[in-house]
């Protein structure tokens, strides 16, 4: 099967050279980087911005650049939707006008009537069609800008900085549109983004882009947890990234019990609901190792676990180790010092305990 994106060019934008290469067949592949990396730059070679120096852009099989071959595909027929930073909208028009401007770049033939009433159920915006953009939240804009983007029927969704002008509040409200987008719609998504929980909590495949550069790519899971990676100088710290269900609750202390691949695990409720599936992540720093299994210990979760991997010392005068661990049938990470790991004799293949507490599992 073909990838959803195959992406290879080069291009020189004064000093900076943008090298990139890359393929994913992800529901929503995340560009992943630092301010400057070169993550916007690579979103406009694909959506028809930027005309590489050299190279191909191939999305679900059909190619839109290849410079050998000399096809260049004007970015007006490249159906692809793009949602920038800040909404962009029309503030002389209602949030109805400005949703029915994308069916301007559908032709007549081919425009679905029923189209609009699924993107405001989905966006949940339905409320809104009446108001003009200065009557609208930051939140609010920029459901109303995904929904003209996806009213223009494209076979790909550029999202840049989506969030990145929003408040945490703001972002709390439009994260679970995302997703919903992500799960039900079926278009790919190409989502930029430097904040880690964006990530972790939306993309099914990650490529880290590195001065100009994609280091690395792959799911979103094995790419969070690989100790070469985290070793890397201004790289986020490993973490483990798991699917879990909550199957019940302790009403007494506000906890709640997950069902994870790496075993059960015990979280703050908060406003989980019973048989919810979610997202946890678990930073490698919040897992202690123990060769025993630990008792009397405040942390409520314990995982039997086998050393898999160990990375390079790292750090300062190398004194932390990264360590990957096989736990159920999931992957943890974990980061101890070089003293920690020599004094247990860590190394692939040692059977350990991996101690969590509750209060460190994160839902990105």
């Amino acid at each position: 099967m073909k990838p959803t994106l195959d992406i290879a060019v080069r291009h020189q934008l004064g000093d900076f050279i943008l090298d990139a290469s890359f393929t994913s067949d992800g529901r929503l592949t995340a560009l992943f980087g630092s301010s400057g990396s070169g993550k916007t730059s690579l979103v406009n070679v694909i959506g028809g911005l930027i005309r590489p120096d050299s190279g191909h852009v191939r999305v679900d099989g059909e190619t839109l650049v290849d410079t050998e071959r000399g096809i260049y595909l004007a970015k007006h027929r490249r159906r692809i939707g793009y949602v920038f930073q800040e909404a962009r909208l029309f503030p002389h028009l209602t949030v109805r006008q400005n949703l029915l401007f994308g069916h301007w770049f559908v032709p007549r033939s081919q425009r679905k009537p029923a189209e609009l009433d699924k993107v405001l159920e989905l966006l949940g915006i339905g409320h809104l069609l009446r108001r003009r953009p200065g009557a609208l939240s930051g939140g609010e804009k920029q459901r109303v800008a995904i929904g003209r983007a996806l009213l223009a029927q494209p076979r790909l969704l550029l999202m840049d900085e989506p969030l990145a002008a929003l408040d945490e509040a703001r972002k709390a409200e439009i994260l679970p549109h995302i997703e919903r987008l992500r799960d039900e719609v079926g278009i790919p998504i190409v989502y930029v983004s430097h904040a880690l929980a964006e990530v972790a909590r939306l993309a099914t495949t990650v490529a880290i882009v590195e001065n100009g550069r994609v280091a690395a790519c792959g799911p979103t899971a094995e790419l969070l947890a690989r100790p070469d990676l985290a070793a890397r100088p201004g790289a986020p710290e490993a973490s483990a990234l798991l699917a879990a269900e909550v199957t019940g609750f302790d009403e007494a202390f506000g906890l709640a019990q997950l069902s994870t691949p790496a075993g059960p695990l015990t979280i703050a409720r908060g406003s989980l609901r019973q048989g919810q599936k979610i997202r946890i992540r678990i930073l490698a720093s919040d897992v202690v190792l123990s060769l025993g299994h630990p008792t009397e210990i405040s942390a409520l979760n314990v995982l039997s676990c086998v050393v898999i991997e160990a990375g390079e010392r790292s750090g300062v005068g190398g004194s932390t180790v990264h360590l990957l661990l096989a736990c159920g049938e999931a992957k943890l990470a974990a980061r101890l010092t070089a003293k920690s790991v020599a004094a247990l004799g860590l190394g692939p293949g040692k059977r350990v305990h991996a101690v969590i507490k509750s209060v460190s599992v994160e839902m990105p």
